[in-house]
């Protein structure tokens, strides 16, 4: 299983464009394999793995998750392709729906037939990161477009996938599944079932399933659990992520952070790569505003265990 890190505010920082880059590299000089770039309410993401990008030369830059219903698939392209270039063909797109909480207010958008609404993003965004032109007339998308940047590889393509349609689709039409908040019992008995069944239908290799959870390694699991439970409680709220913490039988998100000393932690990573995640993603988390030890401490077990879970 691969490791990576999150960077911004999951990496212990800010949260800006600044801070961001210097994690990175920082990421990138410690042996990690991927940057995590989350798109919140910070910056945007691609702009950020094109900066981060310059400043690095190995570390894969992966985008966690940009929603679908933020920009055009015709921008999406144009975007992803302009980073993927500055990044020197790094990016790794993850793109997702959001959430029918938020997803009206925030972009004025419809969350109407939100399964079907991605088959059509897809089958406008996958022949412009490839072909660079499209001409696709759906229910939902209109496009007639293309983009003129020589030479640039398309960037891999990863969904926010949790439901059957949608996890059917991370097989067929993309490279596989980018999780949040979903624990082993979950990705063993759900994720890699539908993943592997889509995969094998369409002809396809096995999917990426990377698994991002928070993680602390502590001496005071139960004080990092109340950690989570209060910064990330307002994930177990929304209807996507709760059929999954209900699959895995937790009340929240703090019933899958990954949480304990040394021997316990690299533990349960262990049993997330024997569950099938195929790369795992740290979200850092501290038990007090001025805790200073836990990330150093967290990173640098991470550090030892990269290539050895």
């Amino acid at each position: 299983m691969r490791i990576g890190v999150g960077v911004g505010s999951f990496g212990g920082g800010d949260g800006g464009i600044d801070s961001q880059v210097e994690q990175t590299v920082i990421a990138e000089a410690d042996g990690f394999e991927a940057a995590w770039f989350t798109h919140i309410r910070g910056a945007d993401s691609l702009i950020s793995v094109a900066l981060a990008g310059q400043a690095t030369s190995r570390i894969e830059l992966v985008t966690g998750v940009i929603p679908v219903y933020s920009r055009e698939p015709l921008l999406m392209a144009q975007q992803a392709l302009t980073a993927q270039s500055v990044a020197g063909g790094r990016l790794t797109l993850g793109i997702g729906l959001a959430h029918p909480e938020t997803a009206p207010r925030t972009w004025n958008h419809s969350y109407d037939r939100p399964a079907h609404f991605m088959s059509e993003y897809l089958a406008v965004l996958q022949p412009l990161l490839n072909e660079q032109t499209v001409e696709f007339n759906g229910d939902m998308i209109s496009t007639s477009g293309s983009l003129e940047l020589g030479g640039v590889t398309p960037p891999s393509v990863l969904l926010a996938a949790l439901g059957p349609r949608m996890l059917r689709m991370a097989a067929e039409l993309a490279d596989g599944t980018l999780l949040w908040v979903t624990g082993p019992k979950t990705i063993r008995t759900h994720i890699v079932p539908k993943l592997a069944d889509a995969a094998k239908a369409s002809g396809r290799p096995r999917s990426r399933i990377v698994a991002a959870l928070p993680i602390c390694v502590t001496d005071e699991p139960d004080k990092a659990r109340e950690r989570v439970a209060k910064g990330l409680g307002r994930y177990g709220q929304l209807i996507n992520y709760r059929r999954m913490l209900d699959i895995e039988g937790v009340a929240g998100p703090e019933g899958v952070a990954i949480v304990g000393n040394e021997g316990e932690v690299e533990a349960q990573l262990r049993n997330l790569a024997d569950a099938g995640a195929t790369d795992y993603f740290a979200a850092f988390i501290t038990l007090a505003r001025d805790d200073d030890q836990s990330i150093p401490r967290t990173r640098e077990l991470l550090k030892g265990l990269v290539g050895k879970v």
